[in-house]
């Protein structure tokens, strides 16, 4: 069931970055869970300017590759305590796993097709990656 629009699904974005962003101040962890939160607020900002939606600024990255993207980062965001050792550290493991989980419900319930086709970045992806078969 896909009830997000592409609209809602920008701000949902723009306020996981600046939930990652403050995150470390917010629920007292730092070290590398700290340093990953600024990387992926960050990262998760500029891609999300990037993305050919309505809350996107530069319309380049194609609205289902951002939808990809999200769903590659849920499953490291929950794997991230094992995978950089913190998993000790009750507060930013628990940030992650929650924050993966919650990235990944927002993915299962988002409409990536919608934008995908008015927008001027996808159809140009369209257009150059058309099977002539």
């Amino acid at each position: 069931m896909k009830i997000l629009s592409p609209r809602f699904h920008g701000y949902i974005d723009y306020a996981v970055a600046a939930l990652f962003l403050l995150a470390p101040s917010l629920f007292g962890f730092g070290g590398l869970p700290e340093t990953l939160c600024y990387i992926l607020g960050a990262v998760h900002a500029g891609m999300t300017l990037l993305t050919a939606f309505p809350l996107g600024a530069a319309k380049i990255i194609p609205f289902p590759v951002h939808g990809g993207l999200e769903a590659a980062v849920a499953v490291f965001l929950v794997a991230a305590p094992w995978l950089f050792n913190f998993d000790g550290a009750p507060a930013a493991r628990n940030f992650y796993i929650v924050s993966g989980v919650a990235v990944a419900l927002v993915w299962l319930v988002t409409d990536y097709r919608s934008a995908y086709a008015t927008t001027a970045a996808s159809a140009r992806y369209r257009s150059e990656h058309r099977s002539f078969s």
